[in-house]
Protein backbone atom coordinates (compact mmCIF):
# COMPACT_ATOMS: atom_id res chain seq x y z
CA UNK A 1 0.00 0.00 0.00
CA UNK A 2 2.96 2.38 0.43
CA UNK A 3 3.63 2.36 -3.31
CA UNK A 4 -0.08 2.90 -3.98
CA UNK A 5 -0.29 5.77 -1.50
CA UNK A 6 2.72 7.46 -3.11
CA UNK A 7 1.31 6.98 -6.63
CA UNK A 8 -2.11 8.33 -5.66
CA UNK A 9 -0.50 11.28 -3.89
CA UNK A 10 1.46 12.13 -7.06
CA UNK A 11 -1.81 12.02 -9.00
CA UNK A 12 -3.56 14.13 -6.37
CA UNK A 13 -3.35 17.60 -7.97
CA UNK A 14 -4.76 16.41 -11.29
CA UNK A 15 -7.37 14.23 -9.57
CA UNK A 16 -8.50 17.16 -7.41
CA UNK A 17 -8.77 19.38 -10.49
CA UNK A 18 -11.06 16.73 -12.03
CA UNK A 19 -13.08 16.35 -8.81
CA UNK A 20 -13.78 20.08 -8.47
CA UNK A 21 -14.07 20.98 -12.16
CA UNK A 22 -16.97 23.44 -12.41
CA UNK A 23 -17.71 23.27 -8.66
CA UNK A 24 -18.01 27.06 -8.42
CA UNK A 25 -17.35 29.30 -11.41
CA UNK A 26 -16.31 32.91 -11.81
CA UNK A 27 -17.53 35.31 -10.47
CA UNK A 28 -17.67 32.76 -7.62
CA UNK A 29 -20.97 33.99 -6.19
CA UNK A 30 -24.06 31.91 -5.42
CA UNK A 31 -26.24 34.49 -7.19
CA UNK A 32 -24.25 34.40 -10.45
CA UNK A 33 -26.08 32.97 -13.48
CA UNK A 34 -23.15 30.62 -14.15
CA UNK A 35 -23.68 28.96 -10.77
CA UNK A 36 -27.41 28.30 -11.06
CA UNK A 37 -27.07 24.97 -12.90
CA UNK A 38 -24.29 23.00 -11.25
CA UNK A 39 -22.80 19.51 -11.06
CA UNK A 40 -21.94 19.02 -14.73
CA UNK A 41 -19.09 16.48 -14.67
CA UNK A 42 -19.01 12.84 -13.62
CA UNK A 43 -22.58 12.79 -12.28
CA UNK A 44 -24.04 9.34 -11.54
CA UNK A 45 -27.72 9.68 -10.64
CA UNK A 46 -30.00 7.00 -9.16
CA UNK A 47 -30.66 4.35 -11.79
CA UNK A 48 -34.45 4.78 -11.93
CA UNK A 49 -34.13 8.54 -12.36
CA UNK A 50 -31.42 8.23 -15.03
CA UNK A 51 -33.45 5.73 -17.04
CA UNK A 52 -36.67 7.75 -16.78
CA UNK A 53 -35.23 11.24 -17.27
CA UNK A 54 -32.30 10.60 -19.59
CA UNK A 55 -30.37 13.71 -18.52
CA UNK A 56 -27.79 11.80 -16.47
CA UNK A 57 -26.06 8.42 -16.37
CA UNK A 58 -26.20 5.99 -13.47
CA UNK A 59 -22.98 4.04 -14.11
CA UNK A 60 -19.42 4.76 -15.14
CA UNK A 61 -17.28 2.04 -16.73
CA UNK A 62 -13.51 1.95 -17.14
CA UNK A 63 -11.72 -0.74 -19.15
CA UNK A 64 -7.96 -0.89 -19.51
CA UNK A 65 -5.41 -3.44 -20.70
CA UNK A 66 -2.69 -4.63 -18.33
CA UNK A 67 0.46 -6.74 -18.42
CA UNK A 68 1.39 -8.39 -15.14
CA UNK A 69 3.50 -10.85 -13.23
CA UNK A 70 2.15 -13.85 -11.34
CA UNK A 71 1.88 -11.90 -8.09
CA UNK A 72 0.42 -8.74 -9.61
CA UNK A 73 -2.25 -6.88 -7.66
CA UNK A 74 -4.22 -3.73 -8.38
CA UNK A 75 -5.48 -1.20 -5.87
CA UNK A 76 -8.62 0.67 -6.92
CA UNK A 77 -9.69 4.04 -5.53
CA UNK A 78 -13.02 5.67 -6.39
CA UNK A 79 -13.40 9.36 -5.52
CA UNK A 80 -16.53 11.50 -5.69
CA UNK A 81 -18.47 14.29 -4.04
CA UNK A 82 -21.75 14.09 -2.16
CA UNK A 83 -24.01 17.14 -2.26
CA UNK A 84 -24.63 18.89 1.05
CA UNK A 85 -27.39 21.50 1.04
CA UNK A 86 -26.67 24.58 3.17
CA UNK A 87 -29.84 26.57 3.81
CA UNK A 88 -29.75 29.93 5.57
CA UNK A 89 -32.89 30.67 7.57
CA UNK A 90 -33.84 34.02 9.12
CA UNK A 91 -35.67 34.10 12.45
CA UNK A 92 -39.25 35.34 12.27
CA UNK A 93 -40.96 35.15 15.63
CA UNK A 94 -40.91 31.54 16.79
CA UNK A 95 -40.13 30.14 13.31
CA UNK A 96 -37.46 30.34 10.62
CA UNK A 97 -37.80 31.36 6.97
CA UNK A 98 -35.31 30.31 4.24
CA UNK A 99 -33.47 33.28 2.70
CA UNK A 100 -30.81 33.67 -0.03
CA UNK A 101 -28.40 35.37 2.36
CA UNK A 102 -28.19 36.83 5.83
CA UNK A 103 -25.73 39.33 7.38
CA UNK A 104 -24.91 38.63 11.01
CA UNK A 105 -22.34 40.71 12.96
CA UNK A 106 -20.52 41.78 9.81
CA UNK A 107 -20.40 38.28 8.31
CA UNK A 108 -22.52 37.20 5.36
CA UNK A 109 -24.10 33.73 5.15
CA UNK A 110 -25.45 32.44 1.83
CA UNK A 111 -27.68 29.54 0.85
CA UNK A 112 -25.65 27.14 -1.30
CA UNK A 113 -25.04 23.49 -2.12
CA UNK A 114 -21.70 22.44 -0.68
CA UNK A 115 -20.03 19.09 -1.26
CA UNK A 116 -18.31 16.48 0.88
CA UNK A 117 -15.45 14.38 -0.50
CA UNK A 118 -15.62 10.59 -0.30
CA UNK A 119 -13.14 7.85 -1.12
CA UNK A 120 -13.87 4.16 -1.62
CA UNK A 121 -10.86 1.82 -1.75
CA UNK A 122 -10.77 -1.74 -3.04
CA UNK A 123 -7.26 -3.07 -2.42
CA UNK A 124 -5.32 -6.14 -3.41
CA UNK A 125 -7.30 -7.18 -6.50
CA UNK A 126 -5.33 -10.07 -8.01
CA UNK A 127 -4.91 -9.69 -11.76
CA UNK A 128 -4.24 -13.40 -12.18
CA UNK A 129 -7.72 -14.25 -10.84
CA UNK A 130 -10.30 -14.12 -13.61
CA UNK A 131 -13.79 -13.23 -12.42
CA UNK A 132 -16.01 -10.50 -10.97
CA UNK A 133 -16.19 -9.00 -7.48
CA UNK A 134 -18.55 -6.44 -5.98
CA UNK A 135 -17.90 -3.88 -3.22
CA UNK A 136 -21.00 -1.96 -2.06
CA UNK A 137 -20.70 1.33 -0.18
CA UNK A 138 -23.17 3.67 1.54
CA UNK A 139 -23.17 7.34 2.53
CA UNK A 140 -25.83 7.84 5.21
CA UNK A 141 -28.18 10.78 5.56
CA UNK A 142 -27.01 13.56 7.87
CA UNK A 143 -28.34 16.87 9.26
CA UNK A 144 -26.82 19.64 11.36
CA UNK A 145 -28.13 22.99 12.62
CA UNK A 146 -25.83 25.93 13.38
CA UNK A 147 -27.39 28.78 15.32
CA UNK A 148 -26.58 32.35 14.30
CA UNK A 149 -27.58 34.02 17.56
CA UNK A 150 -31.03 35.55 17.46
CA UNK A 151 -30.79 36.44 13.74
CA UNK A 152 -31.31 32.97 12.32
CA UNK A 153 -29.60 29.66 11.67
CA UNK A 154 -27.81 27.55 9.04
CA UNK A 155 -29.16 24.08 8.27
CA UNK A 156 -26.81 21.62 6.55
CA UNK A 157 -28.26 18.37 5.21
CA UNK A 158 -27.12 15.35 3.17
CA UNK A 159 -29.31 12.61 1.73
CA UNK A 160 -28.43 8.90 1.70
CA UNK A 161 -26.48 7.67 -1.31
CA UNK A 162 -25.68 4.02 -2.05
CA UNK A 163 -23.19 2.81 -4.62
CA UNK A 164 -21.42 -0.26 -5.93
CA UNK A 165 -17.92 -0.86 -7.28
CA UNK A 166 -17.91 -3.85 -9.62
CA UNK A 167 -14.52 -5.18 -10.76
CA UNK A 168 -14.15 -7.75 -13.55
CA UNK A 169 -10.95 -9.38 -14.83
CA UNK A 170 -10.64 -11.41 -18.02
CA UNK A 171 -7.88 -12.65 -20.28
CA UNK A 172 -7.66 -11.10 -23.73
CA UNK A 173 -7.71 -13.75 -26.49
CA UNK A 174 -4.61 -13.67 -28.67
CA UNK A 175 -0.90 -14.49 -28.78
CA UNK A 176 0.08 -11.98 -26.08
CA UNK A 177 -0.53 -12.43 -22.32
CA UNK A 178 -2.81 -9.43 -21.80
CA UNK A 179 -5.56 -8.87 -19.26
CA UNK A 180 -8.61 -6.62 -19.44
CA UNK A 181 -9.53 -4.91 -16.17
CA UNK A 182 -13.01 -3.44 -15.90
CA UNK A 183 -14.11 -1.14 -13.07
CA UNK A 184 -17.78 -0.11 -12.93
CA UNK A 185 -19.09 2.46 -10.48
CA UNK A 186 -22.87 2.35 -10.11
CA UNK A 187 -25.39 4.46 -8.22
CA UNK A 188 -27.84 1.98 -6.69
CA UNK A 189 -29.68 4.53 -4.53
CA UNK A 190 -33.42 3.96 -4.26
CA UNK A 191 -35.51 6.44 -6.24
CA UNK A 192 -39.16 6.05 -5.38
CA UNK A 193 -40.50 9.14 -7.14
CA UNK A 194 -41.94 9.00 -10.61
CA UNK A 195 -40.01 11.44 -12.71
CA UNK A 196 -38.68 14.02 -10.30
CA UNK A 197 -36.45 17.02 -10.88
CA UNK A 198 -32.74 16.95 -11.63
CA UNK A 199 -32.21 19.35 -8.71
CA UNK A 200 -33.54 16.64 -6.39
CA UNK A 201 -31.70 13.77 -8.06
CA UNK A 202 -28.25 15.35 -7.67
CA UNK A 203 -28.73 15.22 -3.90
CA UNK A 204 -28.75 11.44 -4.22
CA UNK A 205 -26.01 11.33 -6.85
CA UNK A 206 -22.29 10.69 -6.97
CA UNK A 207 -20.57 13.83 -8.32
CA UNK A 208 -17.24 14.18 -10.13
CA UNK A 209 -16.73 10.41 -10.10
CA UNK A 210 -13.27 9.26 -11.14
CA UNK A 211 -11.15 6.17 -10.59
CA UNK A 212 -7.47 5.74 -9.72
CA UNK A 213 -5.73 2.41 -10.38
CA UNK A 214 -2.26 1.33 -9.27
CA UNK A 215 -0.65 -1.98 -10.23
CA UNK A 216 1.98 -3.77 -8.16
CA UNK A 217 4.17 -6.10 -10.26
CA UNK A 218 2.25 -5.05 -13.34
CA UNK A 219 1.77 -2.20 -15.81
CA UNK A 220 -1.00 -0.65 -17.88
CA UNK A 221 -0.99 0.04 -21.61
CA UNK A 222 -1.95 3.46 -22.91
CA UNK A 223 -5.55 3.65 -24.10
CA UNK A 224 -4.66 6.61 -26.34
CA UNK A 225 -1.44 5.42 -27.93
CA UNK A 226 -1.02 1.67 -27.30
CA UNK A 227 1.88 -0.37 -28.70
CA UNK A 228 1.16 -1.99 -32.04
CA UNK A 229 0.80 -5.50 -30.61
CA UNK A 230 -1.99 -4.33 -28.26
CA UNK A 231 -4.00 -2.05 -30.55
CA UNK A 232 -6.70 -4.66 -31.09
CA UNK A 233 -7.01 -5.38 -27.37
CA UNK A 234 -7.27 -1.69 -26.50
CA UNK A 235 -9.77 -1.09 -29.30
CA UNK A 236 -11.99 -3.82 -27.81
CA UNK A 237 -12.29 -1.95 -24.49
CA UNK A 238 -15.54 -0.17 -23.70
CA UNK A 239 -15.30 2.98 -21.60
CA UNK A 240 -18.54 4.70 -20.63
CA UNK A 241 -18.45 8.22 -19.21
CA UNK A 242 -14.75 7.68 -18.49
CA UNK A 243 -11.42 8.44 -20.18
CA UNK A 244 -8.54 6.41 -18.71
CA UNK A 245 -5.04 7.87 -19.08
CA UNK A 246 -1.61 7.01 -17.73
CA UNK A 247 -0.52 9.35 -14.95
CA UNK A 248 2.97 9.81 -13.56
CA UNK A 249 6.48 10.17 -14.92
CA UNK A 250 7.57 8.85 -18.31
CA UNK A 251 8.43 5.18 -18.05
CA UNK A 252 6.11 4.62 -15.09
CA UNK A 253 3.05 2.77 -16.42
CA UNK A 254 1.72 1.56 -13.07
CA UNK A 255 -0.96 4.20 -12.48
CA UNK A 256 -4.18 5.11 -14.30
CA UNK A 257 -6.54 8.04 -13.79
CA UNK A 258 -9.95 7.40 -15.31
CA UNK A 259 -11.63 10.78 -15.60
CA UNK A 260 -15.08 11.97 -16.71
CA UNK A 261 -13.19 14.76 -18.52
CA UNK A 262 -11.12 14.09 -21.64
CA UNK A 263 -7.42 14.15 -20.77
CA UNK A 264 -4.17 13.13 -22.44
CA UNK A 265 -1.64 10.65 -21.05
CA UNK A 266 0.42 11.92 -18.10
CA UNK A 267 -1.53 15.15 -17.47
CA UNK A 268 -0.01 17.65 -15.08
CA UNK A 269 -1.06 20.85 -13.37
CA UNK A 270 1.23 23.64 -14.56
CA UNK A 271 3.94 24.55 -12.06
CA UNK A 272 2.97 28.20 -12.53
CA UNK A 273 -0.56 27.57 -11.24
CA UNK A 274 -0.75 28.96 -7.67
CA UNK A 275 -3.93 27.10 -6.73
CA UNK A 276 -7.23 25.62 -7.84
CA UNK A 277 -9.64 27.91 -9.72
CA UNK A 278 -12.33 25.19 -10.03
CA UNK A 279 -12.12 25.64 -13.80
CA UNK A 280 -9.14 23.79 -15.22
CA UNK A 281 -10.24 24.45 -18.79
CA UNK A 282 -9.64 28.17 -18.24
CA UNK A 283 -6.39 30.14 -17.91
CA UNK A 284 -5.35 31.07 -14.37
CA UNK A 285 -4.10 34.50 -15.43
CA UNK A 286 -7.44 35.47 -16.97
CA UNK A 287 -9.46 34.22 -13.99
CA UNK A 288 -7.13 35.95 -11.51
CA UNK A 289 -7.43 39.27 -13.36
CA UNK A 290 -11.20 38.88 -13.42
CA UNK A 291 -11.28 38.35 -9.66
CA UNK A 292 -9.51 41.70 -9.25
CA UNK A 293 -12.44 43.39 -11.02
CA UNK A 294 -14.95 42.26 -8.37
CA UNK A 295 -16.32 44.95 -6.07
CA UNK A 296 -15.92 44.66 -2.30
CA UNK A 297 -19.57 43.63 -1.97
CA UNK A 298 -19.17 40.97 -4.68
CA UNK A 299 -16.07 39.63 -2.91
CA UNK A 300 -18.05 39.53 0.35
CA UNK A 301 -20.74 37.42 -1.35
CA UNK A 302 -18.13 35.16 -2.97
CA UNK A 303 -16.50 34.53 0.42
CA UNK A 304 -19.93 33.73 1.87
CA UNK A 305 -20.74 31.33 -0.97
CA UNK A 306 -18.16 28.64 -0.31
CA UNK A 307 -14.81 28.15 1.46
CA UNK A 308 -13.20 27.30 -1.89
CA UNK A 309 -14.53 30.50 -3.43
CA UNK A 310 -13.28 32.43 -0.41
CA UNK A 311 -9.84 30.84 -0.78
CA UNK A 312 -9.68 31.86 -4.46
CA UNK A 313 -10.60 35.49 -3.70
CA UNK A 314 -8.21 35.72 -0.74
CA UNK A 315 -5.37 34.14 -2.72
CA UNK A 316 -5.75 36.50 -5.68
CA UNK A 317 -6.00 39.54 -3.39
CA UNK A 318 -2.60 38.58 -1.95
CA UNK A 319 -0.86 37.93 -5.31
CA UNK A 320 2.52 39.61 -5.62
CA UNK A 321 3.47 41.13 -9.02
CA UNK A 322 5.89 38.26 -9.70
CA UNK A 323 2.99 35.79 -9.44
CA UNK A 324 1.20 37.51 -12.32
CA UNK A 325 4.46 37.58 -14.30
CA UNK A 326 4.78 33.83 -13.80
CA UNK A 327 1.16 33.25 -14.83
CA UNK A 328 1.72 35.16 -18.06
CA UNK A 329 3.62 32.28 -19.62
CA UNK A 330 6.60 29.96 -19.54
CA UNK A 331 9.09 28.52 -22.02
CA UNK A 332 9.11 24.73 -21.71
CA UNK A 333 11.84 23.88 -24.21
CA UNK A 334 14.53 25.70 -26.15
CA UNK A 335 16.23 24.60 -29.36
CA UNK A 336 19.55 25.99 -30.60
CA UNK A 337 19.16 28.57 -33.36
CA UNK A 338 20.37 27.56 -36.84
CA UNK A 339 23.76 28.84 -37.92
CA UNK A 340 22.13 30.97 -40.59
CA UNK A 341 18.49 32.00 -40.96
CA UNK A 342 16.54 29.85 -43.39
CA UNK A 343 13.92 31.32 -45.73
CA UNK A 344 10.39 30.44 -44.76
CA UNK A 345 9.74 28.33 -47.85
CA UNK A 346 12.58 25.91 -47.11
CA UNK A 347 12.95 25.78 -43.32
CA UNK A 348 14.60 22.41 -42.92
CA UNK A 349 16.61 21.53 -46.03
CA UNK A 350 18.90 23.19 -48.52
CA UNK A 351 17.04 21.77 -51.51
CA UNK A 352 13.86 23.33 -52.77
CA UNK A 353 10.72 22.32 -50.86
CA UNK A 354 7.47 21.70 -52.69
CA UNK A 355 4.59 20.34 -50.55
CA UNK A 356 2.64 19.37 -53.67
CA UNK A 357 5.35 17.00 -54.98
CA UNK A 358 7.30 16.05 -51.83
CA UNK A 359 7.14 12.42 -50.72
CA UNK A 360 7.40 10.98 -47.21
CA UNK A 361 7.89 7.28 -46.40
CA UNK A 362 5.44 5.90 -43.80
CA UNK A 363 5.46 2.19 -42.93
CA UNK A 364 7.57 1.51 -46.04
CA UNK A 365 4.98 3.21 -48.26
CA UNK A 366 5.61 6.44 -50.18
CA UNK A 367 2.95 9.00 -49.24
CA UNK A 368 2.40 12.16 -51.26
CA UNK A 369 -0.36 14.36 -52.64
CA UNK A 370 -3.25 12.11 -53.69
CA UNK A 371 -2.35 9.19 -51.38
CA UNK A 372 -5.05 7.66 -49.20
CA UNK A 373 -4.38 7.38 -45.45
CA UNK A 374 -6.29 6.30 -42.36
CA UNK A 375 -6.16 8.75 -39.47
CA UNK A 376 -4.82 7.65 -36.06
CA UNK A 377 -4.80 10.78 -33.85
CA UNK A 378 -2.09 10.32 -31.23
CA UNK A 379 -1.73 11.14 -27.54
CA UNK A 380 -0.14 14.54 -28.24
CA UNK A 381 -3.57 15.86 -29.24
CA UNK A 382 -5.82 17.38 -26.56
CA UNK A 383 -8.76 18.63 -28.65
CA UNK A 384 -11.86 16.54 -27.94
CA UNK A 385 -12.91 16.93 -31.58
CA UNK A 386 -9.93 14.79 -32.64
CA UNK A 387 -11.74 11.72 -31.27
CA UNK A 388 -14.15 11.99 -34.20
CA UNK A 389 -11.29 11.73 -36.70
CA UNK A 390 -9.99 8.34 -35.55
CA UNK A 391 -10.08 5.60 -38.22
CA UNK A 392 -11.47 7.90 -40.93
CA UNK A 393 -9.99 7.75 -44.42
CA UNK A 394 -8.49 10.92 -45.86
CA UNK A 395 -6.72 12.13 -49.00
CA UNK A 396 -3.26 13.65 -48.68
CA UNK A 397 -3.18 17.21 -50.07
CA UNK A 398 0.50 17.90 -49.40
CA UNK A 399 3.58 17.11 -47.30
CA UNK A 400 4.72 20.17 -45.35
CA UNK A 401 7.72 21.18 -43.27
CA UNK A 402 7.24 23.46 -40.26
CA UNK A 403 9.78 26.07 -39.13
CA UNK A 404 11.38 23.53 -36.77
CA UNK A 405 12.05 21.12 -39.60
CA UNK A 406 9.34 18.59 -38.68
CA UNK A 407 7.18 17.11 -41.43
CA UNK A 408 3.39 17.09 -41.40
CA UNK A 409 0.81 15.47 -43.66
CA UNK A 410 -2.02 17.78 -44.77
CA UNK A 411 -5.29 15.95 -45.52
CA UNK A 412 -8.97 16.38 -46.30
CA UNK A 413 -11.57 13.85 -45.16
CA UNK A 414 -13.00 11.63 -47.89
CA UNK A 415 -16.45 11.53 -46.28
CA UNK A 416 -16.59 15.29 -45.68
CA UNK A 417 -19.22 16.90 -47.99
CA UNK A 418 -17.15 20.10 -47.89
CA UNK A 419 -13.88 18.39 -48.91
CA UNK A 420 -13.75 20.08 -52.32
CA UNK A 421 -14.34 23.45 -50.69
CA UNK A 422 -11.50 22.83 -48.23
CA UNK A 423 -9.22 21.85 -51.14
CA UNK A 424 -10.16 25.02 -53.03
CA UNK A 425 -9.16 27.45 -50.28
CA UNK A 426 -6.44 25.28 -48.69
CA UNK A 427 -8.03 24.52 -45.35
CA UNK A 428 -6.44 21.21 -44.38
CA UNK A 429 -6.12 19.00 -41.30
CA UNK A 430 -2.51 18.39 -40.29
CA UNK A 431 -1.08 15.20 -38.80
CA UNK A 432 2.35 13.97 -37.75
CA UNK A 433 3.58 11.04 -39.88
CA UNK A 434 3.05 8.62 -36.98
CA UNK A 435 -0.62 9.63 -36.83
CA UNK A 436 -1.53 8.37 -40.30
CA UNK A 437 -1.56 4.86 -41.73
CA UNK A 438 -1.24 4.37 -45.50
CA UNK A 439 -4.21 2.68 -47.10
CA UNK A 440 -2.51 0.01 -49.16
Amino acid sequence: MQATAAAFERAGRVADAVLYEGYVLYPYRASATKNQVRWQFGVLAPKRFAEADGSEQWAQQTEVIAEFGLAAKVDVRVRFLQVQARTVEAAEGDSFVPVAQLDVDGQRWATWEEAVEHTVDVVGVELATVGTSESPFAMPAWREVEELGTAGRVVRERWAVNGLVRIAIEDVPGPYPLTRLQVRVENVTEWGERGGRREDSVRRSLIGVHVLLHADDGSFLSSLDPPEFARGAVASCTNKNAFPVLIGDDGDDTTILSSPIILYDRPEVADESPGDMCDSTEIDEILALRVLTLTDDEKLEARATDPRAAAIVDRVDDFAPEIFERLHGAIRTLRPAPEKPLPWWEPAVDAEVDPWTDVICIDDVDVQKGSKVRLRPGSRRTDAQDLFLADRVATVEGVFFDVDGDQHVAVTLDDDPAAELHQWYGRFLYFHPDEVEPVR
